[in-house]
């Protein structure tokens, strides 16, 4: 068996031990080739950084092609309708739309989710943090997770989307549910579990807007109702995909960007001790966090011309690309010495945020949530530790940590 032969049959995302640590294999594929076939899922895998960077922005590519082809024309199969409420949940989320609606809709949502408006909400992001985190350290022993960074990020977003504090319960409850869906693979149980998820997010973000539009609070659901701009305005079904997509994906973002990163850093003391002596500042440690242990590890595009050539590999239309983006954040053509965690290194030029017309919308909210947490947590507690190694998730696309205890 070849080099490359040996890296793709140990490619097992549905492998305990594989998705413990990915990265050897990964490290495997990168080295034996730019470009592979992963013949259980039909499509074609993306290893190295400058491939996957500019696959990003190949306009050639989209994240569908129903707005240029029908299922049959690209010889594939029907969404199954058994999960119509996952798909509804999906039809105008702006991860899945391709100009013009994505342009025309991340215009609006843009119009809302300015700089300033992430700026102002810093005093709130504060205030939130310094409360759950001074609960934690009460405690003495507490999770990373259940006790802190998820009911902080989804208290975060909720203030801004208007959502009230009482239903973040439900909230984070559908999220976890709905994101399995992008997994590589999905047992139909899972399908089932997610398909009710959507539909009950569905009918409550459809309440919550008919709430905004009778008293308005100038929060982000109740602008994105009264927004217009020459004229155009987000239908109520645009509204409800834009509100979950920015939940889920801003919540599973900061979750697993905290759980990974706040891991790697108790496994290397001395890159922890670099941010608790005020060596290395907090928002410069956000960069490594996000590269070193990717939260979101592919992310696919579709090819929506004939001879498209992408890594020296010619693909033709309806072929699908799927890009490894923890193989390419350890591309050693790109970062020096990428395998060693450096939580100095501050290189903001990493795809944790994808890029070209996806380029995550809350980037700048994600990069100041994570700041301040970790500004917040070695202020409190310089001397960290570890309780137990935890264990992973069993996903692959969306890695993070069932749990991450730790004594203060």
């Amino acid at each position: 068996m070849s080099g490359l032969s040996e890296a793709i049959a140990r490619f097992r995302p549905d492998d305990p031990e594989f998705l413990d640590d990915p990265y050897p294999v990964l490290s495997a594929l990168r080295e034996a080739t730019p470009v592979f076939r992963n013949e259980v899922t039909g499509q074609w895998m993306l290893t190295r950084f400058s491939d996957v960077h500019e696959t990003l922005r190949d306009r050639r590519l989209g994240r569908s092609y129903s707005h240029l082809y029908s299922h049959e024309e690209l010889g594939r199969e029907e969404p199954d309708q058994r999960w119509a409420s996952f798909l509804q949940h999906e039809r105008w989320s702006l991860l899945c739309l391709e100009p013009p609606d994505h342009t025309r809709i991340r215009r609006l949502v843009s119009k809302v989710f300015t700089p300033r408006a992430v700026a102002e909400l810093r005093p709130t992001i504060e205030g939130l943090a310094n409360a759950l985190l001074d609960e934690c350290v009460e405690r003495g022993r507490f999770d990373i997770l259940s006790d802190y960074a998820q009911p902080y990020s989804v208290a975060v977003i909720c203030s801004m989307l208007g959502v009230p504090r009482s239903d973040t319960r439900a909230l984070l409850d559908w999220s976890h549910a709905i994101v399995k869906m992008y997994e590589l693979s999905t047992p139909d149980e899972v399908c089932r579990a997610a398909d009710r998820a959507a539909a009950e997010y569905i009918a409550y973000t459809k309440d919550l807007i008919a709430e905004k539009r009778r008293s308005p609070d100038g929060l982000l659901v109740s602008e994105l109702v009264a927004v217009e701009d020459e004229g155009d305005v987000l239908t109520e079904d645009e509204i409800v995909s834009t509100t979950m997509v920015l939940l889920e994906a801003g919540h599973e973002a900061t979750v697993n960007t905290l759980g990974n990163g706040i891991h790697a850093l108790l496994r290397h003391p001395h890159e922890w001790n670099r941010l608790a002596v005020g060596e290395v500042d907090s928002r410069t440690a956000v960069e490594e966090m996000l590269r070193w242990d990717a939260p979101l590890q592919l992310f696919e595009r579709w090819i929506l011309e004939d001879e498209v050539e992408i890594a020296g590999q010619m693909m033709t239309k309806g072929d699908e690309v799927a890009m490894l983006f923890g193989s390419a954040q350890r591309d050693p053509r790109r970062f020096a010495d990428p395998d060693r965690f450096d939580i100095g290194r501050g290189d903001q030029a990493h795809i944790g945020f994808g890029g070209g017309v996806h380029f995550c919308v809350g980037a700048p909210l994600a990069r100041q949530e994570i700041a301040v947490s970790m500004a917040g947590l070695v202020k409190r507690c310089p001397g960290l530790s570890l309780v137990d190694e935890p264990r992973r998730l069993p996903n692959f696309v969306i890695r993070g940590l069932e749990s991450l205890k730790v004594e203060a």
